[in-house]
């Protein structure tokens, strides 16, 4: 288990990153061979892009449910993007045979939404938690004084 920080921390990356959101919904809990395929092939790629740094993939959370989410930071969307289309990498396959197998059926959908973000221009807050986000994926600083906002981090992000 991860240590707990028992400070205000905020997270630091100074560069343009990427947030990447993915996750699947099942529509059809009974149809367990139309979406356990699809459960399966995140930690196959999660794994891949963890033992490849070079990849871009910084890091990410996953919470699981009927709809799962994941949040991934990568360095880049040509890197997001050069991994996706990548037919060597574990991605590739795992899309093409969502094409092909389940696609036109509605037992299980996939959703994703890709947001550049400019460095600074983000705000982070993190109080008696493990690292975890942003501050894991880039690094975890002390916020400082504990009265200051989200808009005096916010400001300061960006200088």
């Amino acid at each position: 288990m991860a240590a707990i920080i028992k400070e205000r921390m905020t997270a630091r990356l100074d560069q343009n990153f990427v947030v990447f959101l993915i996750g699947m919904r099942i529509n059809n809990f009974w149809k367990v061979k139309s979406w356990l395929p699809v459960a399966m092939a995140m930690p196959k790629m999660i794994k891949e892009l963890e033992a490849n740094p070079e990849s871009g993939f910084l890091g990410g959370e996953q919470w699981l449910g009927r709809t799962t989410i994941m949040v991934q930071y990568w360095e880049s969307f040509e890197k997001l993007e050069a991994y996706a289309r990548n037919r060597d990498a574990q991605h590739y396959p795992a899309w093409m045979a969502f094409n092909k197998n389940i696609r036109k059926s509605n037992e299980v959908g996939i959703w994703h939404e890709t947001y550049q973000v400019a460095a600074g221009n983000y705000e982070t807050i993190y109080y008696n938690m493990p690292a975890f986000g942003l501050g894991k994926a880039g690094h975890l600083v002390s916020v400082g004084r504990p009265n200051n906002a989200a808009k005096e981090r916010m400001q300061a992000s960006s200088q």
